[in-house]
């Protein structure tokens, strides 16, 4: 297999640490990713423009001395690039659960129940989690900013033909639509961020993309709440709709291309000018490979116990929340729409103070391991994820116990629900920065890898949580949803850990 998902964007000392990485990884010895290229490859010219630009040298990876690479790009717009594929993650789950609050009219005017109005959910989680396999390689060749002019106004178009459905089967239909349409940032948006941020950079802005692709889930049915109890539900579909259009509207104006073939131009070559126009930027011929490529780094457990890890842990701590809340508050409480929107907020509030309490965390571990040790190690990303774990856990049993003991309505469970939300932010910060930093050649495939995780185990979820409430209560069910926490999420993190860190 070739040793990068986007041959264009990578350096040549980076493809030779790759490929020495690779062989190191597969023989079990720990990867080292820090390392910044050796100064004896800049040119004199090279250097006074770094110098001139970045004010340093010891950049990771190395720019190129174009103005049109990524990396030297002024401060605005990179964050401006990196805020609009966060966003547009972030759309992509919105849209999958801002029609939970329309759960009860979808029933009706479905003749429906309930629970069948969640597949409308379901099936657009399942779809989130393999469309970007399609995705990846397109924009692999052609470049991210096509891809995502072409999925807002795919999306938009299906959004419109959900605002006119009749039927259930046709709204389903819509749905899958709309979610193979937007869902490309979800598996790329790693490899956005890893374009445009060095190395000590990139935690930060990760954060930005993984709290917004986490916020997505809880934002929607808050802000939908409102619109489903004063406008109607088919306002949703409307709203989605302006959105998008604002989505295309921003990528076009502000919109520039991050995949840059930065070793060809180091060697001499006349770097592509941007165009409206899409252009073939990788000639790669395509095949059936590229598509299930990033499935090979399930080879490597670094990015396969994270993946694991965080994906537990997203469908336990953020995905059956949500889910249920109709259910578990609306029809328990009897709660309109709008009311059962407000609850969410407590989510939304935990997601938000667990990402700036994230990075910090990260980014104190780090360095007391390099203050101690003299040099850098990934898998000290990992001691934060702790304290994500911790928090977790106690969250799910405030929420679920809680639940079980409450005659009438009380925000206990929702303090849960909010400290549970805070650990899957730290957790989801400190397992992606790991993944991509020891593989940050594919970041793409990386993320596109954990997405297929996440969004399956989250699938499947919502077809046994009212079995699992109804058999063991919520009180066991939280019990249950920690103990495989423990044992499939933190168990092997700690595993990985002391490997990784021992072997360093």
């Amino acid at each position: 297999m070739p040793s990068t998902a986007d041959p264009v964007s990578s350096s040549q000392s980076e493809s030779d640490a790759t490929f020495e990485n690779e062989k190191s990884a597969a023989a079990g010895a720990p990867v080292h990713l820090e390392s910044a290229p050796e100064e004896s490859r800049l040119s004199d010219a090279h250097r006074e423009y770094l110098l001139a630009r970045h004010g340093r040298l010891d950049l990771n990876p190395l720019p190129s001395m174009s103005p049109d690479d990524p990396l030297n790009w002024p401060a605005w717009k990179k964050n401006t690039q990196a805020l609009m594929v966060a966003f547009h993650s972030m759309i992509a789950t919105f849209m999958a659960a801002g029609i939970v609050p329309a759960y009860d009219d979808f029933a009706k005017d479905y003749a429906t129940d309930i629970h069948q109005s969640a597949y409308l959910t379901s099936i657009q989680i399942a779809v989130l989690g393999v469309a970007p396999f399609f995705w990846n390689p397109v924009a692999a060749r052609f470049g991210r900013r096509p891809v995502f002019l072409v999925s807002v106004f795919g999306s938009m178009v299906c959004n419109i033909g959900g605002a006119n459905c009749t039927s259930f089967a046709s709204q389903i239909v819509t749905r899958a639509l709309t979610a193979v349409c937007i869902s490309p940032p979800i598996g790329i948006g790693s490899g956005v961020i890893t374009e445009l941020f060095f190395s000590d950079e990139r935690a930060k802005k990760m954060g930005w993309w993984t709290l917004l692709l986490t916020l997505g889930v809880p934002s929607g049915p808050f802000f939908m709440g409102f619109v489903t109890k004063h406008a109607g539900y088919i306002w949703i579909f409307w709203i989605f709709t302006i959105v998008n259009f604002c989505q295309l509207v921003a990528y076009l104006v502000f919109g520039a291309e991050t995949l840059f073939p930065r070793e060809a131009v180091m060697n001499g070559e006349t770097p592509p000018k941007s165009s409206l126009i899409p252009r073939r930027i990788d000639p790669t011929p395509f095949n059936f490979g590229d598509i299930i490529r990033p499935l090979t780094l399930g080879r490597y457990v670094d990015v396969v116990i994270p993946a694991l890890s965080y994906a537990i842990v997203f469908c336990y701590a953020n995905i059956v929340i949500v889910v249920e809340m109709p259910s578990v508050f609306g029809k328990r409480y009897d709660l309109d729409p709008q009311q059962v929107g407000l609850l969410f907020i407590s989510i939304i509030i935990g997601s938000v103070i667990g990402e700036q309490s994230a990075a910090p965390l990260t980014g104190l571990f780090l360095k007391k391991y390099e203050a101690w040790t003299g040099k850098k190690n990934p898998a000290n990303r990992l001691w934060s994820s702790y304290v994500g774990f911790l928090t977790v856990v106690v969250g799910i049993l405030v929420w679920g116990i809680r639940i079980q003991q409450a005659k009438t309505f009380n925000v206990t469970p929702l303090v849960g629900a909010a400290i549970a939300s805070f650990g899957n932010q730290v957790i989801t910060t400190a397992l992606i920065s790991f993944a991509v930093e020891c593989h940050r050649e594919r970041s793409s495939d990386v993320g596109v890898f954990i997405n297929v995780f996440r969004q399956e185990i989250g699938f499947v979820g919502p077809f046994y949580f009212p079995y699992m409430f109804e058999t063991l209560n919520f009180a066991g069910s939280a019990g249950l949803m920690c103990g495989l926490i423990a044992v499939f999420s933190l168990l092997p993190v700690v595993i990985l850990q002391f490997v990784r860190t021992r072997a360093a």
